[in-house]
């Protein structure tokens, strides 16, 4: 009797927050995991070590998304360790936020290069060498909608995701590779929570209808909904997670 194939999912920023959650519930769905990491080596590994000690398939491969060898580096990577890939979970992101006036040219190169470049390649080369009925996920941002002051440059990257998002799903459209994104609110991550004062995070939490922040449980269900069979026939969509507030 021939054995069930692998199936295969990259993750990236796939070392802690919601990318780490990912990477953990799609190995409990009998994916093989490959998380692609930044700096954080030491929580990329704490996340393999939980997915092998129950009893999983999952490797970290190390590398900057905004780099223009990084998603062809996960998908050799992912093809020659486990087979052709399944799914693509485009995670890893960076958050800054100033107003318009005080976001000086670095920063806006560095969320562009990262937020909208490293999406845009990670989905370039799932287009060009995904299975056939694969799944491109994309986290995406409900701050697209929100438009909080301070955001600008962050919600233009994401919301460059979400055009992308549907422009892509259109092309593979004949291929059954679906292509969704996922649109947070705000979610207790490191991401999220760096730098901002226990009022500050009051007020995030005092606009949610539902009473309270997310948490990245809350956005790992959605995601493993997409990657699963009965979501077969969703593409093309933007899904907002938070709470009610938009």
């Amino acid at each position: 009797m021939s054995s069930t194939p692998t199936r295969t999912a990259i993750v990236t920023g796939g070392s802690k927050g919601i990318g780490a959650e990912i990477a953990v519930r799609l190995a409990a769905m009998g994916h093989a995991v490959v998380i692609n990491y930044a700096q954080a080596t030491t929580d990329a590994e704490s996340v393999i070590n939980t997915i092998k000690a129950a009893g999983g398939k999952a490797i970290a491969v190390k590398g900057d998304v905004a780099s223009l060898d990084c998603a062809p580096n996960l998908y050799d990577t992912a093809e020659r360790e486990f087979g052709p890939v399944d799914v693509f979970v485009n995670n890893a992101g960076m958050l800054r936020q100033a107003p318009m006036a005080q976001s000086d040219d670095a920063m806006f190169d560095r969320l562009v290069s990262v937020n909208l470049g490293g999406y845009f390649r990670g989905m370039r080369e799932s287009a060009r060498r995904m299975r056939e009925g694969g799944r491109i996920i994309n986290i995406s941002t409900s701050v697209v909608g929100f438009y909080h002051p301070n955001f600008g440059v962050y919600a233009a990257t994401k919301a460059g995701v979400d055009a992308m998002t549907h422009v892509l799903a259109k092309e593979l459209g004949p291929r059954q590779i679906t292509v969704n994104a996922v649109a947070p609110g705000q979610v207790e991550t490191v991401l999220f929570l760096e730098g901002k004062t226990d009022e500050e995070l009051k007020y995030y939490a005092d606009r949610v209808p539902l009473g309270r922040l997310g948490q990245p449980k809350d956005i790992v269900g959605i995601v493993a909904f997409l990657a699963g069979p009965e979501a077969s026939w969703l593409s093309g969509q933007v899904i907002r997670v938070n709470g009610g507030g938009v």
